[in-house]
């Protein structure tokens, strides 16, 4: 019998001051002012629209990004913050993410953000190094990226995220450790470090950058992981690490296959319907003109999850995690029996991929190593 998992709000802000060369988010560089006020409007015009989808939750997280959302006003925020906690209450202990771009966010706003209700910033760092920041792209120096980890640290922010990347154009080994060095000695509790990926639809993908090569790829990975975990950085999820205790929740509920709504130009939801015995995927409008006009929906798709691919929907975002993966989870947020797995559990522990008892399985190092070789047993 399926039943509710916890519920996250994920709300897209989509304008950025530059498009990366690598981002292929939905993202629009700016041309003008934001529509501020008309966009916050909308997102709470979108949010009322699926409030039937709630079904007497409480909030688990909200994660604000884009985009750049920093480049909404701090009181923008507060005011979205509070419009949404008269539609849906906030859980006592609701964690509540604003993504940030060091270069579109002064040191006061930091502080005005959290006032505002922000209890947690992650940061779009991605280097340390002049040369590979001006390569990806990104407005903001070395230097801002330090100070707003400083100033996140001075105004009291118990938690926040340094997004971090490896495997840039022409990094060698010592130029990754040396980032992710830097990292570390400001202290955050949260670090996402994971490798640079070519996607279709942007700049790099037309035009390919010389990026490092498997074995210096491998090399980085195996360092840089043995330096995280020295410092006390746990990792929970693939390009996950966290101080114990400062897991990023709303990536535990997404990852844990729980339910999510999805508000603003783009956002993606996942909505489980016990009643209906049925999970649905909801899409917003992409584009902010036509999000912000007045005669469409704000709803662009809005699909139920065959049964066929539940399996395979769930594995999909289980699997990145480190932690056993309970057997009554997958019944409770399927549906589906836990004998449905039997066939495919098999292969996978045949492979060294998976381990299991009566009450749950584990993916293995090996398994978390060749996770695309584990994901294609549970498609078929």
């Amino acid at each position: 019998m399926l039943q509710l998992p916890p519920l996250s709000l994920y709300v897209h802000i989509p304008w950025c001051i530059e498009k990366c060369p690598y981002c292929d988010f939905n993202s629009h560089k700016l041309k003008g002012e934001i529509p501020e006020r008309e966009y916050l409007n909308a997102l709470i015009d979108d949010l009322t629209q699926d409030l039937n989808f709630v079904q007497g939750r409480t909030l688990f997280s909200i994660f604000i990004g884009g985009g750049t959302p920093s480049l909404i006003s701090a009181a923008g925020i507060q005011w979205l913050l509070q419009e949404i906690e008269k539609l849906i209450p906030f859980s006592e202990q609701i964690e509540i993410t604003l993504e940030a771009n060091p270069g579109a966010i002064e040191n006061q706003k930091i502080a005005d953000f959290k006032s505002a209700g922000i209890n947690r910033f992650s940061f779009g760092v991605q280097s340390f190094q002049q040369e590979k920041l001006t390569k990806l792209g990104r407005i903001h120096g070395v230097e801002e990226a330090k100070t707003a980890a400083i100033q996140a640290h001075n105004v009291g922010m118990k938690t926040f995220n340094l997004d971090l990347m490896h495997g840039l154009p022409d990094q060698s080994l010592e130029d990754a450790i040396s980032d992710l060095s830097t990292a570390i000695a400001l202290n955050p509790t949260h670090l996402s470090w994971y490798q640079l990926t070519i996607e279709p639809n942007t700049q790099y993908f037309s035009h390919p950058p010389k990026l490092p090569d498997d074995e210096t790829l491998w090399s980085i990975q195996e360092a840089g992981v043995k330096l995280l975990a020295e410092h006390g950085y746990q990792q929970y999820e693939i390009s996950g690490y966290s101080r114990p205790g400062w897991q990023c929740q709303h990536n535990l509920n997404y990852w844990r296959f729980g339910d999510y709504l999805g508000i603003g130009c783009g956002a993606h939801g996942k909505i489980s319907l016990p009643l209906e015995n049925k999970i649905l995927r909801t899409t917003k409008i992409k584009h902010p003109k036509g999000y912000l006009d007045p005669t469409r929906s704000y709803m662009d798709q809005y699909n139920t999850v065959e049964k066929e691919d539940l399996t395979f929907e769930y594995m999909m975002n289980r699997l990145r995690l480190m932690e056993v993966i309970p057997f009554s989870e997958f019944e409770d947020y399927t549906g589906l029996s836990r004998e449905t797995l039997d066939t495919q559990l098999a292969l996978a522990i045949k492979k060294g991929l998976i381990t299991v008892n009566q009450e749950n399985c584990q993916v293995t190092a090996l398994g978390h190593r060749y996770l695309n070789e584990l994901l294609t047993i549970f498609m078929e």
